[in-house]
């Protein structure tokens, strides 16, 4: 099959690495992808993921089978709808069905009518209600953002002024910006993915990530910092919950609304006293949990992801390696405020060539035959280990090699999971 994968990050190189080692697969483009994954097919760079037109144009006369889409703002942008109507097998959602990322209000709406266990909440469209609300329920609370901020439009607000802040700084960019804002959970986070077509979910592992830019959850929030998979924390027991509870009952939702949901579905829990809570959704894979979920794939991933576009996903089954993988992202320092670019990079050839480690690129370029920094999160440096604490000390030492003294990473990456384990 010829297939066309869309995005440019980390979370694509790990996509496109396991797709190009799919028996499958006869030819893998990328569009426009990144300097660091050039070997792993062939790049377009002359069309803004943006341009559905031109998109459409190049699958038509390059005949994909296949489209694999990355990142959510196409998605929301309705490019499947687009794809779809012009006869192409596309992984990914709808623009109706994407809404479980692009609309945090729709996804409440969703937990109300299906039942799913999930903070109270309410949604604002204007300041002075929005304050309102959150002086007479008080701090801890949390401030979303109903849409698209790239992972960065929450806020868990310890005090009522910093609630406050948050939502004057919502307004003051988009004056009658819609704001949700929802009781504070307890409990520890996990990522939870599934393959949906319709009412049919096959469920794809777990992974926890670590969103705070600095160590012991310190600093601004972030794109995320590092993840590992599989999540000790989520339990045989807390997977079977999970899919009776929340996923599955969103699915059949999703299809009583006349939007069934198609492609990956990617579950933020809270894992509570009650039981398991949803965060949010996000409809596509984590970035950097793709990474290490892909390092333990097993299988055509051409082929599953083909079956679920096409609806046929009940027909496949995904198998995920026993082993423990442990990504690290390396980023450019300032980041996630202001950062330089253009800062060489050493020993990536000597890092990639350790034990079970594997070197993800996100925003790398390459000049005059060195590769330079090219953005904020730059690289994911990752490990499989029997262990976790294998998987991980693999990765730190990975990193160690790496040369880029104006680069940085959290050094305590999958600490949590360690201790569960006792590891630590």
């Amino acid at each position: 099959m010829k297939v066309l994968l869309l995005g440019s990050g980390g979370r694509e190189h790990a996509l496109a690495r396991a797709l190009s080692r799919s028996p499958s697969l006869t030819r893998l483009l990328i569009l426009p992808g990144n300097d660091g994954m050039a070997h792993e097919g062939q790049r377009v760079t002359d069309i803004a993921l943006a341009d559905h037109a031109a998109i459409l144009a190049f699958c038509r006369q390059e005949a994909i089978d296949l489209v694999v889409v990355g990142p959510e703002a196409p998605l929301v942008a309705g490019l499947a709808d687009d794809l779809a109507a012009a006869g192409f097998a596309v992984f990914g959602p709808s623009k109706a069905a994407a809404q479980l990322e692009g609309s945090k209000d729709f996804t409440k709406s969703v937990c109300n009518a299906a039942g799913i266990p999930t903070a109270a909440y309410a949604t604002f469209t204007d300041h002075a209600g929005a304050l309102a609300y959150l002086r007479a329920k008080g701090a801890p609370i949390v401030v979303k953002y109903d849409g698209l901020m790239a992972g960065k439009g929450v806020t868990v607000a310890a005090s009522l002024s910093e609630a406050e802040e948050a939502i004057a700084a919502l307004y003051a960019n988009e004056p009658a910006a819609k704001v949700v804002i929802e009781e504070m959970m307890e409990g520890e986070e996990a990522s939870y993915f599934c393959l949906i077509d319709g009412e049919t979910v096959v469920p794809f592992g777990s992974a926890q990530d670590h969103k705070r830019v600095f160590d012991n959850d310190r600093g601004p929030n972030t794109g995320g910092m590092g993840a590992y998979s599989p999540a000790p924390v989520f339990t045989a027991a807390l997977e079977a919950e999970t899919l009776a509870r929340i996923v599955r009952p969103t699915a059949l939702e999703m299809v009583k609304r006349g939007m069934a949901y198609r492609g990956v579905l990617f579950a933020g829990l809270m894992l509570t006293a009650e039981g398991p809570k949803l965060i949010e959704y996000n409809c596509r894979f984590g970035d950097p949990e793709c990474q290490a979920l892909m390092l333990r794939f097993e299988g055509d991933l051409v082929q599953v992801l083909a079956a679920a576009a096409r609806g046929k996903l009940a027909s496949v089954q995904v198998a995920l390696q026993p082993a423990h993988a442990v990504g690290i992202v390396m980023a450019a320092k300032g980041y996630p405020g202001d950062y330089a670019r253009g800062s060489v990079i050493r020993g990536l050839d000597k890092a990639a060539a350790l034990p079970g480690v594997t070197i993800f690129h996100a925003g790398t370029k390459h000049v005059d035959g060195a590769v330079t920094s090219h953005g904020g999160r730059v690289l994911t440096v990752c490990a499989t280990g029997n262990s976790l604490l294998d998987a991980r000390n693999r990765a730190y030492a990975a990193v160690a090699a790496i040369d880029w003294p104006e680069g940085f990473c959290r050094r305590d990456i999958a600490a949590r999971g360690l201790a569960r384990l006792g590891q630590a």
